[in-house]
């Protein structure tokens, strides 16, 4: 990590010789198991993780410390991942992203292709308060991290480049291995200076499958007009609630909580963040599913007026979505689920991270917002609105931390079971159609163990059996 006049000056020599390689240390990567399945099981993949260009690892001359554990706070055992808040060590690091990188590779990032499948893991959220946010997902970012496409990036993904979202971050120090230092401007709130943002930004698709505390939780899909990792300036990066820039920033989102389930997910509710949980979903349809202590758990149903009562992501939702909560249609704009299924076709990045929110204190997830919002949608978790300051968060909760295991991906009915292990996780997909209340959309869920919601499909589709706690419509 770099003090704010050291960034200066590295970045003015990279913009001479690009994004270069260290050569102090080679780049160890911490390894980490994962599981693909079919309907006749699953087998073990050994990969590993590697940290965000962003973040990049000091090292001691001659040590041989693991600095992603001493640095980072991050640290792997077999298929779990643990991802610490805040790290002292010669400085103070807070939060950090890993992204998985594929099978028996140094130098490219796992690929996966979304739809039709399932994916399943389990994660720990039981030490993350209010204002912080553990986070699972994928965004579509090159496999190689733009090595190819950039030639004066030069270390790719084997060091954690190419990082890219749907709110076309500001804040990544080098893009398309170039340095972002124009208009650079520190973060105040970073002590160490390491932070900022410059006039660049980096945008892609994102499918945010698991973004939670202890309190709150979401599941958000972001479309945008782009189709791979593409650099943005001016009103072509994202900006809330505009429809100019290249992706949709707010997203259509699930949190149950803002969408009339208040008693469902947090401390000793139904989905109980005291313990670890497990989510699973297809992705044929954006569809959740968590399983506790051996019993499944369908994902709640909403329960807002003009929004069809359903417990899925659909075009119908999000749509009913913008016109209760009275928010512009980005979604839509953007391309939407049609969208969101040519990224999940062409294939997209795993990201794990933990992190706190310095701009607006992740009120977003897990408290009013707008702090004095009292319209339908406003209120998204049981926080404080004075609650989420990224100091007074990481003053008192410094060994926060999040556990993210048991990762498996693969056929539809493939990855879990009611008596498999606990944790939490998600799955997602894409479906589109409208129907009446009674009836639900194609790829909608229309019954399994627990199901209370339509079990009468759409003109054109009939409801197939993918496990016991799952059919769905399909045409």
């Amino acid at each position: 990590m770099f003090h704010s006049a050291a960034l200066i000056a590295f970045a003015f020599l990279a913009v001479a010789y690009g994004q270069q390689v260290g050569t102090l240390t080679p780049e160890v990567h911490p390894p980490l198991t994962w599981e693909t399945c079919t309907a006749s099981g699953c087998t073990t993949v050994e990969a590993s993780v590697v940290i965000d260009a962003n973040w990049r690892f000091l090292h001691q001359v001659g040590s041989a410390t693991n600095c992603y554990e001493e640095t980072y706070g991050v640290t792997t055992t077999a298929d779990s991942l643990t991802i610490g808040y805040v790290t002292v060590s010669e400085q103070k690091n807070v939060g950090s992203r890993l992204y998985l990188m594929a099978a028996g590779s140094e130098s490219e990032y796992e690929i996966f292709k979304l739809v039709n499948q399932e994916f399943t893991f389990t994660v720990d959220v039981s030490t993350l308060p209010c204002g912080i946010n553990g986070a699972l997902y994928f965004s579509q970012m090159d496999a190689d991290g733009g090595l190819a496409r950039f030639p004066t990036n030069k270390a790719g993904a084997q060091y954690g480049t190419g990082y890219c979202d749907s709110q076309c971050p500001r804040d990544i120090k080098f893009i398309d291995g170039v340095a972002n230092i124009v208009d650079w401007t520190a973060n105040a709130q970073d002590p160490n200076g390491n932070s900022g943002t410059g006039s660049m930004g980096t945008c892609c698709a994102e499918m945010d499958i698991w973004e939670a505390n202890s309190i709150s939780t979401a599941l958000t899909a972001h479309a945008c007009t782009v189709t791979e990792q593409t650099a943005c300036t001016g009103t072509e990066c994202s900006q809330a609630n505009s429809t100019a820039g290249f992706c949709d920033q707010a997203g259509c989102d699930f949190n149950p909580f803002r969408l009339g389930a208040t008693d469902f997910y947090g401390p000793g509710l139904t989905v109980d963040t005291t313990q670890p949980i497990t989510s699973t979903g297809t992705l044929s349809a954006i569809n959740r599913l968590y399983v506790q202590n051996g019993k499944v758990i369908q994902n709640a149903m909403t329960d807002v007026s003009g929004i069809t009562a359903t417990n899925a992501i659909s075009t119908e939702f999000c749509e009913q979505e913008t016109v209760a909560f009275a928010e512009t249609d980005t979604f839509d704009q953007k391309g939407g689920l049609a969208a969101m299924a040519e990224a999940f076709n062409t294939g997209m990045v795993l990201v794990m991270s933990i992190w706190d929110d310095t701009a607006v204190n992740m009120l977003w997830l897990d408290s009013d917002f707008p702090t004095t919002g009292t319209a339908p949608g406003d209120k998204r978790g049981t926080c404080p609105t004075t609650s989420g300051d990224s100091a007074a968060v990481e003053a008192a909760s410094p060994n926060a931390h999040v556990i993210f295991s048991n990762i498996k991906f693969g056929a539809i009915g493939s990855t879990f079971s009611a008596t498999g292990t606990t944790g939490t996780g998600t799955g997602t997909g894409t479906g589109t159609g409208t129907a009446p209340a009674a009836t639900q959309t194609v790829f909608g869920q229309c019954g399994g163990i627990g199901w209370t919601g339509p079990t009468v499909c759409a003109a054109g589709s009939t409801c197939q059996l993918n496990n016991a706690y799952f059919s769905q419509c399909l045409a």
